[in-house]
């Protein structure tokens, strides 16, 4: 095992960092994580109020900067005015990793169109969270993020990815789980695999793997809040 140098812990002039943070446990953000947050000069993140808690909980006082997405393409080109003067930035989102279907890409790729230093610090994610204890195939899969909210299209999504041979992988609202599942089981079949998952790393941790028609009965007895992870195992693949 080897470890970081002491500069790495210290945000650097003209650096981007895309700092994962906690998608529920709040220990389970890093020590990289930490001390970056106690360093950068400026935090873009979604919900100021949000961050706030998080730094008053690590000791960091950092000048915060919402960033979210209705405000992205300008603060993007901001931000990156503010890199290419010498400022070192994180980018958070509330919860997870930015950029996976939350704020962060625009401003990635706005470093990269001028030459930036942009740094990864992995963490929490959703997805890869559920991905490792859901039991269904890993070696390949596609994540669709969130589909968009129209019955017909969701339906058509399904329909497209009816005999796929890798997992699918989603996310979904609390407004749309029970109904999504319920799609799944009328076009894929109540024999279909698959996974769900919400409330990840926290106190009522759930995740819901086995024939859709079984998922469907077990998570009408849940109570339904937050985002969820669906995941849709391969046709062919039987627990």
């Amino acid at each position: 095992m080897t470890t970081a140098d002491n500069s790495s812990l210290r945000a650097q002039p003209g650096t981007l960092y895309v700092v994962a943070t906690p998608i529920g446990n709040l220990a389970d953000l890093t020590e990289r994580a930490i001390a970056l947050l106690r360093t950068v000069e400026v935090i873009a993140c979604e919900d100021t109020r949000t961050t706030r808690v998080l730094l008053d909980r690590i000791g960091a006082q950092r000048e915060l900067v919402a960033y979210h997405e209705h405000n992205e393409q300008a603060m993007a080109q901001r931000l990156a005015d503010r890199l290419a003067a010498g400022a070192s930035v994180a980018v958070v989102s509330d919860a997870g990793t930015p950029a996976l279907s939350d704020p962060g890409f625009r401003l990635v790729r706005e470093c990269r169109r001028r030459g930036l230093s942009v740094t990864p610090v992995p963490g929490p994610n959703a997805l890869v969270t559920h991905l490792c204890a859901a039991g269904v195939p890993t070696h390949a899969f596609y994540f669709a993020g969130f589909l968009p909210a129209k019955t017909a299209a969701r339906r058509a999504f399904l329909e497209k990815h009816r005999d796929a041979d890798h997992t699918l992988a989603l996310y979904e609202s609390c407004h749309r789980v029970a109904a999504f599942v319920d799609e799944i089981v009328e076009i894929l079949g109540p024999a279909r695999v698959v996974s769900v998952a919400k409330e990840l790393t926290k106190l009522h941790e759930t995740i819901l793997t086995g024939p859709a028609g079984t998922v469907r009965e077990r998570l009408a007895r849940l109570a339904i809040k937050g985002e969820f992870v669906v995941l849709i195992a391969p046709a062919a693949f039987e627990l």
